[in-house]
């Protein structure tokens, strides 16, 4: 891989990255600091996704109509909420500002044979985004192991009205694989809507973000992805991209692939 061609997939990666920190121990001063963090010479992140009870203060930082997007998760990480609070979370993250709504499936439910809890959570949920709201559904591939499951649900979170569909939480002990992608991408493709796809959990370096760009590619078209079909989750992929950007990792340091 030459730099020309890693610095191209770095830019594309900052515009598709939803910056992260859903540590539980997360601060005020943290939620600042990442709000700073997303906004770098090169560009802006497409978003961050924060914890709920951050959303008022990044929004209070941000602004109004700001390149940077505010994400937030609801029923998460376990997806066991009942339907009604997630619906009331949902609303309260709204009111305080978020453009986009993270939502855990309940995939335990799912897994023991209920997809009608899927459905319903979904279309509660997407009830509550209204206009430029963007619902994004977590699937937890690593908790469904299956690629039938995967894809499966992969099926009832577009058929219910998602916008995105996500793989992962991050909070299990398999988060993204290039494996879950392809099945989550091909239903994508199947379904023949206008539904994103979003990789999250330990997509670290540009070169992984590669690999997913080029996985998308081959099975949707080569301009396919953008930051209204595709987004990284990641926390640490930044540091990765500002090296790559600023020139100070070599393009051998960064790998091959995309």
């Amino acid at each position: 891989m030459n730099s020309h061609s890693i610095r191209e997939t770095a830019a594309v990666a900052l515009s598709l990255l939803d910056l992260t920190n859903l540590k539980d121990d997360c601060t005020e001063a943290q939620i600042e600091a990442l709000c700073a963090r997303a906004q770098t010479p090169y560009g802006t992140s497409a978003a961050i996704c924060i914890w709920p009870r951050f959303v008022a203060q990044a929004r209070n930082i941000l602004g109004t109509g700001h390149a940077v997007r505010i994400a937030t998760v609801v029923n998460f990480p376990a997806g066991e909420m009942e339907v009604a609070d997630v619906a009331a979370e949902t609303r309260e993250a709204i009111a305080d500002g978020a453009d986009e709504i993270d939502l855990v499936i309940p995939y335990r439910k799912f897994i023991s044979g209920n997809e009608k809890a899927v459905t319903d959570m979904v279309r509660t949920v997407r009830a509550e985004c209204t206009g430029p709201v963007l619902l994004k559904v977590i699937i937890e591939t690593g908790e469904l192991k299956e690629a039938a499951l995967i894809r499966r649900a992969s099926e009832l979170a577009i058929e219910a009205g998602a916008d995105f569909i996500k793989t992962s939480t991050g909070k299990v002990a398999v988060n993204a694989t290039l494996e879950a992608a392809d099945i989550m991408i091909r239903a994508i493709r199947e379904s023949g809507r206008k539904v994103g796809f979003k990789p999250a959990g330990g997509i670290g370096s540009v070169a992984d973000a590669a690999l997913y760009l080029s996985l998308a590619e081959t099975i949707m078209a080569p301009d396919w992805a953008m930051p209204s079909t595709f987004r990284f989750g990641a926390s640490g992929l930044l540091d990765d991209i500002l090296a790559v950007l600023s020139g100070t990792q070599p393009a051998s340091a960064a790998a091959s692939g995309y």
